[in-house]
């Protein structure tokens, strides 16, 4: 067979990153439809808003500081922080081909940069229909500015997660992206109280979103995105590893499907589609720290058990009184821990030696971001306030916060 020409193979590297770019990018609209479809319609134009303003702070602050804070370079190999200087470096002569042997740096820079963003996103739709537009904006700035490369850093940037003896595996971030914004979730739902009304005396009262074929939309949106979230993680158009990629994060989804079907028909006695569009979701975000490390079993396991864990997530934060309208904490801190600590169990790596790596990353990554989500909030709680008045929540952010209504000719419903 005859040898491709290194610059042919290099363009068809680079094409292909260029290319799964665009499909994470994708994802934010999956992630704005899904948001918007799961809550109430006072709140949509909100929602909207939000996911549109996410992504354009997540490439700025990416480019000036975030990027050297995540690849800061040799120097710091195996420690828990580094920073190249502000904005991008760009190479030596603004020759970016050779760069490394599969993409340009422009091509990893805006790559990286759509991840970045995601962090944010996650922690939108848990905080949804209560939280002030401002402080969430100023959280999101901080957060995807400086907490989030400093934790991917810590792997991919070359930090001390990557120097361990057994080093902590996480292919394409159910931990570094996924649990990351799954833990300021957490916090800003915690820290906000629920919804009026969520929950009283007399139990939980559901609160269902206005529009599911608009959430399906976005799932399966971020269905698609997600093969260029893991299949852009190979780094290259290797057609062996994409292709095996592919095929993992597929049957996760899949499984995750099921399994979130099977255990909220058990539970509740009824064909749930919000739990079957998590369970899609919770598989995905579990394949994704292994994708290229498991086998067809492998990955309809760990996209079951994800699936599973979305019901019982849910179940759980309502009982302690976490309210999350959209699941996003189930789906992305419950599914990115346990598709972390899958790494360990099934695949090319399992062993008790990977196991216990991936669970000092977890917990690094978990009270890193824990503590640092609680600090920002907390701050903005006590100084600026970070949710609407009670008048203002009972009426809908739309009008309140944005003076408009995504449903002018409609009744807007409670």
């Amino acid at each position: 067979m005859e040898e491709i020409p290194v610059q042919d193979l290099f363009t068809v590297n680079n094409l292909w990153m260029m290319i799964a770019t665009t499909m994470v990018f994708v994802m934010h609209l999956g992630f704005a439809t899904l948001e918007a479809g799961l809550t109430r319609s006072k709140n949509t134009v909100n929602i909207l808003f939000k996911n549109t303003i996410i992504p354009a702070i997540g490439l700025l602050s990416y480019a000036i500081v975030g990027f050297n804070l995540m690849y800061p370079g040799a120097d710091f190999a195996g420690s828990f922080f580094g920073f190249a200087g502000f904005g991008l470096t760009l190479p030596e002569g603004w020759d970016t081909s050779n760069y490394n042997a599969g993409y340009t740096y422009f091509t990893d820079f805006i790559f990286q940069a759509m991840f970045a963003a995601t962090a944010a996103t996650i922690v939108s739709g848990a905080v949804a229909e209560r939280v002030k537009l401002g402080p969430f904006i100023t959280f999101s700035i901080l957060y995807v500015a400086f907490i989030y490369p400093i934790v991917g850093m810590w792997k991919w940037g070359g930090g001390f997660l990557n120097t361990l003896e057994t080093p902590f595996y996480d292919f394409a971030g159910s931990t570094i992206v996924h649990s990351v914004g799954g833990w300021g979730a957490l916090v800003g739902a915690f820290l906000l109280g629920p919804r009026i009304g969520k929950y009283t005396p007399q139990g939980m009262k559901a609160m269902p979103g206005h529009n599911l074929p608009m959430a399906t939309i976005g799932v399966f949106l971020l269905w698609f995105g997600w093969f260029g979230f893991n299949g852009g993680s190979v780094l290259s158009a290797d057609p062996g590893l994409v292709s095996k990629v592919f095929v993992t994060t597929c049957l996760a989804a899949a499984a995750g499907a099921i399994g979130a079907l099977i255990v909220s028909y058990l539970k509740f006695k009824n064909y749930d589609i919000t739990m079957v569009l998590n369970g899609i979701l919770a598989g995905l975000v579990g394949i994704t720290a292994g994708a290229d490390q498991m086998g067809v079993f492998d990955s309809i396991i760990i996209g079951v058990v994800g699936g599973a864990l979305v019901v019982f997530g849910v179940v759980l934060f309502d009982k302690i009184k976490i309210d999350d309208p959209v699941g996003a904490i189930s789906v992305h801190l419950v599914g990115g821990v346990w598709g972390t600590l899958a790494v360990g169990i099934f695949g090319d790596l399992a062993g008790f030696d990977q196991v216990i790596s991936q669970l000092i990353g977890i917990g690094a990554v978990g009270l890193f971001c824990f503590v640092s989500a609680f600090l920002i909030f907390f701050i903005l709680k006590k100084t600026v306030g970070i949710r609407v008045d009670e008048k203002e929540e009972i009426e809908g952010l739309d009008i309140n916060e944005h003076s408009m209504r995504a449903y002018p000719d409609f009744a807007t419903r409670d």
